[in-house]
């Protein structure tokens, strides 16, 4: 009996290991569908958070939390269990852009302790081409004293899920699904076609299932990079960015790119693992690299026009009083990992300028230890000269600009107020016929 017809009928279970933005809605989904679902995650916290119902992700939701029947734990152990492992753990960068494997490998290690023969391993985490062959089997082999191909499969099959985004889900995204043969490719399908609604598609090899992931996130980079370059252009030639690119769009082969901050896990980091591995093939890229340059530096070139700005209003940066409206690396989400916005902080703070942060989705505790930054609620905020909105959350849309100005210093000349519209929220007609100086990427 195969591993997919035990899992229907509960005779196996299936594990998820790393229970993050992308873990947990795979957990979940299989758990609703009636599989046996072990949920691991090395964070004790995190695990005790889920036992209480609790979703800081936010992907699923507290309900589906109380209400799913997925096990729990940061006990190795109860891994022997399963047959199917789908591993999701972080793939960072190091502060040299080289590619930090530390989780993959330590999730590679945890699982080969505790994998039993027969069993299928699948990799969702992003890596480069050849990775998984090259250095997560080696592991899983090392580690169990069993033999990829004869005693247990190895499959990839990366993660499409977008933070955040309630309309495109793991369901109705098509899963890229691969393997180390046929036989595995097949059992790997079945399995995921439980729970993807649009199905699977299969492709003939792992290295090619890794550079789908890699180039589609690359490709994304890239013409959010050629907007942004446009957008410091334009700038300069007192073009409003927002309607170009409103002007283009009206034309039926426009892609619909706009310029902004690019952080997060995924499209801020897969370049790097790609030119990497590519280097290390002896070729260096002309593209992809100077794309990533172009956004890593938008941080700086944010809070540098929020400098420039204020002393155009008559403020005196260092003595006004800065504020930043968001935190996360993308709106309506609470995930702060990689976030650009600390790039326009940081830039601020080389010019004594220490902005008070405002984020509703972010969790303060993530914030104090990863960033060191207190972040303060909208409530309290009375007193700005300069407000800089940098992510486009719900509840930053839902303020109209009577509102924005109560934001502001009373003190202050309503002339020499500074608001930045770094995503463009507001419509242009309306900031135009507001006592503020404006500026929009």
């Amino acid at each position: 009996m195969s591993i997919y017809e035990n899992l229907q009928k509960n005779k196996a279970a299936l594990s998820v290991i790393g229970l993050g933005y992308v873990g947990m809605p795979i957990a979940v989904a299989f758990a609703k569908k009636g599989i046996n679902v072990i949920g691991f995650d090395i964070n004790q916290a995190k695990i005790d958070l889920y036992k209480s119902g609790i979703d800081p992700t936010k992907e699923v939701g507290n309900e589906n939390i109380r209400n799913t029947t997925v096990r729990f734990t940061s006990n190795e152990k109860e891994l022997c269990q399963s047959y199917f492992h789908i591993i999701a753990v972080p793939t960072p960068v190091n502060m040299d852009h080289t590619p930090d494997l530390t989780p993959v490998i330590g999730a590679s290690q945890l699982v080969g302790r505790n994998l039993r023969r027969g069993s299928i391993v699948v990799y969702e985490s992003t890596v480069y081409p050849g990775c998984t062959e090259d250095v997560c089997i080696p592991i899983l082999e090392k580690t169990s004293g069993l033999k990829c191909g004869m005693d247990f499969k190895v499959g990839y099959s990366p993660e499409r899920i977008n933070p955040g985004d309630k309309m495109h889900r793991l369901e109705n995204i098509h899963k890229i699904v691969s393997g180390i043969d046929k036989e595995s490719l097949e059992e790997i399908k079945k399995v995921y076609d439980m729970v993807v609604e649009v199905g699977s598609y299969p492709v003939s090899n792992i290295r090619t299932a890794e550079a789908i992931k890699v180039v589609e996130n690359s490709q994304r980079d890239i013409n959010i990079a050629f907007m942004n370059e446009l957008a410091m252009v334009f700038d300069r030639m007192k073009i409003d960015t927002n309607e170009v690119v409103e002007g283009m769009n009206t034309k039926w082969n426009a892609l619909g790119f706009r310029p902004g901050l690019v952080g997060g896990h995924c499209i801020g980091v897969d370049p790097y693992y790609f030119t990497h591995e590519a280097e290390k093939l002896g070729y260096h890229s002309q593209i992809i690299l100077n794309g990533r340059i172009v956004n890593d530096g938008m941080g700086r070139y944010v809070a540098d026009a929020a400098i420039k700005q204020m002393i155009l209003a008559g403020l005196a940066p260092q003595e006004a009083k800065t504020v930043i409206l968001g935190l996360t690396f993308k709106e309506n989400c609470p995930d702060i990992r990689n976030t650009k916005v600390i790039d326009i902080i940081k830039r601020l703070e080389e010019y004594g300028i220490r902005p008070a942060v405002v984020d509703p989705w972010a969790n303060p505790m993530e914030a104090e230890e990863e960033y060191g930054l207190q972040l303060t609620p909208l409530k309290h905020i009375n007193n700005a000269d300069c407000i800089i909105i940098a992510v486009a959350h719900d509840e930053f849309k839902k303020i109209n600009l009577l509102q924005l100005m109560d934001l502001y210093s009373k003190e202050t000349n309503p002339h020499a107020r500074v608001l930045l519209d770094v995503k463009g929220i507001f419509p242009i007609e309306k900031l135009e016929s507001l006592s503020v100086r404006f500026w929009r990427l």
